[in-house]
């Protein structure tokens, strides 16, 4: 193996163990703003998430989106290459955070069986299937080319990865249904505060720290590497932030997730736009999520935990669509996107997560249930499915 080989490989691996870290961040997050009841079932949804995506990804997703199969005899294996099992490790992190995704949105009430069986269906069938359409050549992707000029450019996931996994949520969230006294019979919200501010601002700080992987890694080689996607992340980040800080009236929890909305909305078009593009793009992301989270839990009363389809599903949208936006010349950006092929190919991942999230959810529904009962709810999801609390001395009782 030569040096340049061997650097890209280090490259790459160094950015799938940058986007590992992110399931912490997601895991954080979640028992941050989780009651604390339920902060165990936070983090065992989230690792043990990981690893069912593991082995779904491993025989059967990595398949339908690259056609490259693993099922093969050792030598065979090896002949596969190190650069192409170290990208399956990269793009396994991307397909991973789909359940930890959804886990936030359906946190409290979800049972936890149905929600792994859930997480290998989504990873090994719905999710690779539009990972192929976006970041494979194919006649859906020559077909935009040849009708607007350009394919439909999802530079690191604002769609693949956000819009799939916010998207498909949303399906979880309403088949559910919202989390008990929730809302009352006569329509008044019934505050449900975040139990730890500092646990979910850490899970913010460990998102945002790998979604540099998440984006500059995307490069895959070294030598493609792109300061341009740095500074876009950290521009959108920020706009983000403010975006949020602005609208919410300082709300910590709003603020920091205000930052992940800003860099899931420039994701798709980070290697494209000029920094100023970014951080609007990332401003106009917080102030959007902080306005369709509210509106979604005051008005429209769909309970989303975490407010994961306005983070990811409609934060990752806006980013598609903007990356055909600011992506434009006239706008600074580097050119060769069209703003059609991005409403298109956003409009086309909205559907097949929406389709996929009710087909799956809807069948573990009826078939067994996905929803904890009332009384396991109201005891919490940690003793209800894992027999112990976050702080087991505090159950102790003093002598």
């Amino acid at each position: 193996m030569d040096f340049k080989t061997g650097s890209d490989i280090f490259f790459l691996l160094m950015g799938a163990a940058m986007v590992l870290a992110m399931h912490a961040g997601f895991a954080f997050l979640e028992v941050g703003t989780v009651r604390k009841k339920n902060q165990v079932n936070a983090l065992m949804k989230i690792i043990s998430g990981f690893s069912i995506s593991t082995v779904a990804y491993f025989f059967i997703g990595y398949f339908v989106a690259y056609g490259t199969l693993f099922l093969v005899s050792a030598p065979e294996l090896k002949k596969i290459g190190t650069v192409e099992l170290v990208r399956f490790f990269f793009l396994l992190t991307f397909a991973a955070a789909i359940p930890a995704i959804i886990s936030g949105g359906i946190a409290e009430r979800a049972r936890f069986v149905p929600q792994l069986l859930a997480s290998a269906l989504l990873v090994a069938l719905i999710y690779p299937a539009f990972e192929r359409i976006v970041w494979t050549e194919n006649i859906i992707q020559e077909t935009l080319q040849s009708s607007f000029g350009a394919t439909f450019h999802d530079y690191a996931g604002s769609v693949v990865v956000n819009v799939m996994g916010g998207w498909i949520a949303l399906t979880a969230v309403l088949l559910l249904g919202p989390r008990m006294g929730r809302y009352t019979r006569d329509g008044k919200v019934i505050a449900m505060p975040p139990s730890n501010i500092p646990f979910l601002a850490l899970g913010s700080w460990f998102l945002v720290v790998g979604w540099f992987g998440f984006n500059v890694m995307s490069a895959k080689t070294l030598g493609e590497i792109s300061g341009l996607v740095a500074i876009n992340v950290v521009m959108a980040m920020a706009g983000g932030v403010l975006g949020a800080l602005i609208v919410s009236r300082s709300d910590p929890g709003f603020v920091h997730r205000g930052a992940l909305a800003g860099i899931v909305a420039i994701s798709a078009g980070s290697d494209v736009v000029h920094p100023v593009g970014g951080l609007a793009i990332g401003l106009i992301a917080g102030v959007l999520f902080v306005v369709t989270f509210t509106l979604c839990q005051n008005r429209w009363k769909i309970d989303d935990v975490l407010g994961v389809w306005p983070l990811h599903g409609l934060a990752g949208a806006w980013g598609g669509i903007a990356a055909g936006i600011f992506g434009q010349k006239a706008l600074g950006g580097l050119g060769g996107v069209s703003f059609w092929s991005q409403v298109i190919g956003t409009a086309m991942g909205i559907a097949i997560a929406l389709i996929g999230g009710f087909v799956v959810y809807g069948t573990l529904k009826a078939a067994m249930g996905i929803r904890l009962s009332k009384e396991q709810e109201h005891m919490g999801a940690d003793l209800a499915m894992h027999k112990i609390t976050a702080n087991p001395e505090e159950d102790i009782p003093e002598h």
